[in-house]
């Protein structure tokens, strides 16, 4: 297999996500390989065999007749797999160290931002207010885990460690040590009902889409020392039935939300999330992306790949992760 050239195509104006910033990234790794940064008008489209994407506009990638792999630069696939157009070839997914590693320190943060009561704490700090409550120790606390993958085991195995009672659940079995596993429709009650901290690293599929409802929030424990449970989603915006959240948290259904992710990004100016005294908004940054990292895995990836290897990581499409 002759070398192919490199497309990065990537549809973002922030500042973690500069293009320019990619295409330097690629250079350095890329060992001679041509490296273009779309679009370019003087670029043979037969010749691009691998492209590395973050939010192509659809239609984008069908352009190059001789594509063999596109690698998606974050780690959802949600967008790639809308596009109808998509090439038929491999589509691989981001899973590096670091990338687990910065979802595993956004998890545990907010676990423990909301366990140690630190939105409480922060208020009474505006208020001038000395008024230290009970502090409950992590083992009275059970966090559950929905995502058992890569970032979901991870998470909950720090978690074990630190002294929460932790809980999984996943479409298919999992056994993770120390952690008490469910899965499928007939284990999701069991799984909500023991939760008091509700964690989502679910892919956004068909099935999972609008899975944080309120349906979902009414069957966690009522009985937690939290008062009432909490959400902390870092998975993705489609997940969350976001008028059930706002509802949920003014009834007292839910006590708290961590949110990383919106099925709108930015959040509009107008959006109660960012001014609802019981919701921490972060702006989708819980795994934020490190072209280091990621341009030297692609680059492993396509050296591989164009030596006989197989590509690691290829998404399933049927399941959509």
């Amino acid at each position: 297999m002759t070398k192919g050239t490199l497309a990065v195509l990537i549809n973002s104006t922030q500042q973690n996500w500069l293009p320019e910033r990619w295409k330097a990234r690629f250079d350095a790794v890329c060992g001679g390989r041509r490296v273009v940064l779309l679009p370019d008008a003087g670029l043979d489209p037969a010749e691009v065999h691998y492209a590395a994407v973050w939010k192509p506009v659809p239609g984008d990638l069908g352009s190059f007749p001789n594509l063999r792999a596109i690698f998606n630069l974050g780690a959802g696939v949600d967008a790639l797999m809308a596009d109808k157009s998509l090439p038929n070839v491999p589509l691989v997914r981001v899973a590096v160290p670091d990338l687990t590693n910065r979802m595993t320190e956004y998890v545990v943060l907010h676990v423990l931002m909301h366990h140690r009561q630190e939105l409480y704490l922060r208020d009474s700090q505006r208020a001038k207010r000395w008024e230290p409550t009970y502090q409950w120790p992590a083992s009275a606390v059970t966090v559950g885990m929905m995502g058992l993958g890569t970032l979901g085991a991870d998470a909950a195995d720090v978690l074990r460690r630190l002294g929460f009672s932790v809980a999984g659940w996943s479409r298919s079995p999992r056994t993770i040590e120390g952690v008490e596993c469910f899965h499928g429709t007939a284990g999701m009650d069991a799984f909500l009902r023991k939760t008091d901290i509700l964690v989502s690293l679910l892919p956004l599929t068909p099935d999972t889409n609008g899975i944080l409802n309120r349906d979902v929030f009414t069957k966690l424990n009522r009985n937690s020392p939290l008062g009432a449970p909490v959400l902390i989603n870092a998975g993705r915006g489609g997940l969350q039935n976001e008028a059930d959240i706002l509802a949920c948290l003014d009834d007292g259904t839910l006590g708290a939300a961590s949110l990383d992710v919106f099925v709108q990004e930015p959040q509009p100016k107008d959006s109660r999330f960012w001014t609802h005294p019981k919701v921490v908004l972060t702006p989708h940054n819980a795994a934020d992306t490190d072209a280091d990292a990621i341009s030297a895995y692609v680059a492993e990836q396509i050296a591989t790949f164009e030596a006989g290897g197989a590509l690691e990581n290829v998404v399933d499409r049927g399941r959509g992760y």
